[in-house]
């Protein structure tokens, strides 16, 4: 059940998720993502200093049932405790920073994965949609 203290959908990341499922184009939904801050679990082989270094975030990396290289953030802790409650560890990352430096690979990103409005965008479109903030 959830409670006021555990309502992810005040967060401004979250709203815009929410408006992006009603209309994909919202390029202010997509700006308002881009300029919001994003919890990145820290990997359990990351040791703590690697985790607290601020010139590096290590990504976390899932394999999706298509076999797609994904990496999940959220908007909120509450969001990531309902998909991942076993991570203890997570860093706060301005999510146009974490895209303006996407790999080049096929590595997609989701974002509240398992929520209501969750979003999960390509390689190409993490760089070319939210690198723009």
């Amino acid at each position: 059940m959830d409670t006021p203290a555990h309502d992810n959908t005040a967060t401004p990341a979250r709203r815009a998720l929410d408006a992006l499922a009603d209309n994909t184009e919202d390029m202010a939904a997509l700006h308002t993502l881009a300029i919001s801050e994003v919890l990145v679990p820290v990997p359990d082989d990351v040791d703590e200093a690697d985790a607290a270094d601020p010139a590096a975030v290590a990504l976390p990396v899932i394999e999706q049932p298509g076999g797609e290289p994904t990496v999940p953030v959220f908007t909120s802790e509450p969001a990531m405790a309902e998909l991942l409650p076993f991570v203890h560890r997570y860093r706060l990352v301005p999510l146009g920073a974490l895209a303006a430096q996407w790999p080049a690979d096929d590595l997609a990103l989701s974002i509240d994965a398992g929520s209501p409005h969750p979003l999960t965008l390509t390689s190409e479109g993490v760089r070319t949609l939210l690198a723009q903030a």
